[in-house]
């Protein structure tokens, strides 16, 4: 077969998994496109399917797994001929993965993603180097993406496998950021998510010194970026210097994504967190003072070993005091390979989904309550979606995919800032209009 011949192949994508997989897999795209495959929405068509995976849970492997096996049966009935599996499912190291999955024909390591048009050559026997080409297809919306600004984590919490998966933390150079930034700017990018395990730390292992703020200033000097948004900021880590950019700088949105996983000093400690529930009161006190308007999001982890009542009662209190407007619980997964795997006080399932469902409800009535308190503030907005007799919108507390929404009645311009008013809720979303200043 020649090189023309394969690069008329139809390649189909399927991706699972967190946003920092997403940015792997847009690379991957570019890559493709610029070699002149041909990418296909229907995995019927494509003569090339690339699973890209996620391995962070017991249960994002078995997703992973069965998108494989699924995949795989369009080698017999349509006309699939090559199966890639990309992504975290390939770091852990299983040593019978080739052969409990004789039906994919590559696994391509992390490391390995810029050298994915030579991989695909090689399973068509030809052995040509192609060079990794700079660049992204986006998978959002034309006006917002995700930066990823490092890799890996040095964290090492006792329920995760990321540092295992992903390594150790490293940074990107702040300088191919920018640029990065600027490239996406160029084609319309107006809000930028800067993502990694730990945004906070960005920069100890590279240039010595905390550098996220230093990152964001040269952003914020990116013509046409006009919404910086910072996800997944470790509490320990968010110091003056950076609660004042976030105040101080217009692009910087006032929202924040602290993944605290729980506020009982004594769960976090068995989690090996650094933070404790005074130091967490202490930050998040001096986060609404500085910045009154400040939306933050979080998560938490439910039915962690050792774990009692007294310590969910915690959680209660605490984002009962605290009011957040977005939080997400997740149970615990117990995860062979990690410290916490060994811990012999495991909590029972049918604890985990009790208090699960306790705290979820809880939260709904604190996220009503705060919803009830927007009605008729006014508020600049984002267009993410626009159809013939609505369009779904965002305002600076609700970032894409994870938080509510504004719906507005009508088509407006997709990834233009307005001007709306809440008007209603809608149980979590919000109902808007547009505002006009006149009347």
């Amino acid at each position: 077969m020649t090189i023309e011949e394969v690069k008329n192949k139809r390649i189909g994508l399927i991706s699972l998994g967190c946003d920092k997989n997403r940015v792997d897999l847009e690379k991957i795209i570019f890559n493709l496109k610029s070699f002149g495959f041909q990418i296909v929405g229907n995995p019927e068509d494509a003569e090339i399917i690339i699973v890209n995976t996620c391995a962070f849970l017991e249960s994002a492997r078995l997703e992973a797994i069965e998108n494989i096996l699924d995949m795989s049966e369009y080698k017999s009935s349509a006309n699939l001929e090559k199966l890639v599996v990309t992504g975290c499912l390939n770091e852990l190291n299983y040593q019978d993965l080739t052969s409990s999955l004789p039906e994919v024909d590559a696994f391509v390591n992390i490391k390995d993603n810029d050298k994915i048009v030579s991989i695909i050559l090689g399973l068509y026997n030809i052995n040509l180097s192609i060079p990794n080409v700079i660049g992204r297809s986006l998978t959002t919306p034309q006006h917002y993406a995700y930066l990823k600004i490092s890799e890996g984590c040095n964290n090492f919490c006792t329920y995760c496998l990321i540092p295992y998966i992903r390594g150790r933390y490293k940074s990107e150079d702040i300088e191919e950021l920018v640029n990065e930034a600027t490239r996406l700017s160029n084609i319309g990018i107006k809000e930028l998510i800067l993502v990694a395990q730990d945004v906070t730390k960005y920069g100890v292992d590279i240039y010595g010194k905390k550098s996220l703020v230093e990152l964001i200033r040269r952003l914020s000097a990116v013509q046409g970026i006009e919404w910086i948004r910072l996800l997944y900021c470790y509490p320990e880590e968010i110091d003056d210097d950076l609660i004042s950019e976030i105040r101080d700088n217009p692009k910087v949105l006032k929202y924040l994504d602290i993944p605290l996983q729980h506020v009982s000093s004594r769960v976090l400690k068995a989690m090996n967190r650094r933070s404790n529930y005074e130091s967490i009161c202490t930050l998040f006190d001096k986060l609404k003072n500085e910045i009154p308007d400040i939306i933050i999001r979080s998560t938490f982890i439910v039915g962690f070993p050792g774990e009692t009542e007294e310590d969910v009662d915690l959680i209660s209190k605490f984002l009962k005091t605290y009011q957040l407007q977005n939080v997400g619980f997740f149970k615990y997964s117990r995860e062979e390979g990690t410290n916490a795997y060994k811990l012999s006080d495991q909590i029972d399932e049918k604890i985990k989904e009790s208090r699960y469902n306790r705290l979820y409800s809880e939260q709904y009535e604190i996220i009503n309550n705060f919803n009830q308190k927007l009605i008729g503030r006014v508020y600049d907005v984002i267009v993410d979606e626009s159809n013939s007799d609505y369009s779904v919108t965002r305002f600076y507390g609700q970032a894409p995919e994870i938080d509510t929404v504004i719906f507005v009645d009508g088509q407006l311009p997709l990834g233009e800032i307005l001007k709306v008013k809440i008007i209603d809720t809608l149980d979590y979303d919000l109902k808007g209009e547009i505002y006009d200043e006149l009347t």
